[in-house]
């Protein structure tokens, strides 16, 4: 038998997010500062989906639409979105733990400094992902289309892009540790030298490197 190849990239630990016995609350419940647990909002529609500062524990958001989501310093606990429709987030210095997003609209996503740790993005589609500076760890993006994924300074860990399309993605000063970027179909990326710490395709690094070779100045002649 051939000797069996060791895996050196390690797959985000991602725990699955059951609720049970929930309660349907109105929109009324939603706020700033608010404290929810053990609720389910379904087929919502406001202004805005104001949580910005709130701590929210085992809840769910299904059919959700809104102009825009304030969600700035939330914390976001044991909680499921599905299929929100909300063009701007604004999510900066939250923290989400063991979240899922599903077949989800989103636009511009402002989630900046934020810390993410076992969350899952599941067939969504979205305009600007912004999570500078963030700290990430085990987070997927499966089925999912980003215009721009921006990782800029980020300190990421067990991440994994499966089956997921980026037009545009900024590794610029970030620091990774079993980025898988496997199952990503990149277009433009921005930032090489912040890619240490990544696993691509053999197809994929080829299509990298007439970007490395301009990076590094190498010139390719025949």
């Amino acid at each position: 038998m051939p000797p069996r190849r060791r895996v050196t990239t390690e797959p985000p630990r991602i725990a699955a997010v059951v609720l049970t016995d929930l309660t349907d609350a109105p929109a009324d419940e939603l706020g700033a500062g608010a404290d929810l647990d053990g609720l389910a909002f379904d087929d919502v529609q406001v202004s805005t989906l104001m949580l910005s500062s709130a701590v929210v524990r085992e809840c769910r958001f299904r059919g959700v639409v809104a102009r825009e989501a304030d969600w700035r310093s939330a914390r976001l606990h044991d909680t499921t979105f599905d299929r929100l429709d909300v063009p701007v987030v604004r999510a900066s210095r939250s923290q989400w733990r063991d979240v899922r997003v599903e077949g989800s609209r989103l636009g511009s996503v402002e989630a900046y400094e934020t810390s993410w740790r076992s969350v899952h993005l599941v067939g969504c589609k979205l305009g600007y992902l912004n999570l500078r500076g963030a700290e990430l760890l085990d987070v997927a993006l499966t089925d999912c289309v980003v215009e721009e994924l921006d990782l800029g300074q980020a300190d990421v860990r067990r991440v994994r892009l499966d089956g997921t399309r980026v037009a545009t993605l900024d590794v610029q000063g970030a620091t990774l540790q079993h980025l898988d970027l496997r199952g990503a179909d990149l277009e433009e990326l921005r930032g090489l030298e912040g890619l240490r710490g990544a696993t691509v395709t053999p197809a994929q690094l080829s299509l990298l490197a007439p970007l490395l070779a301009g990076a590094w100045g190498i010139k390719v002649e025949d």
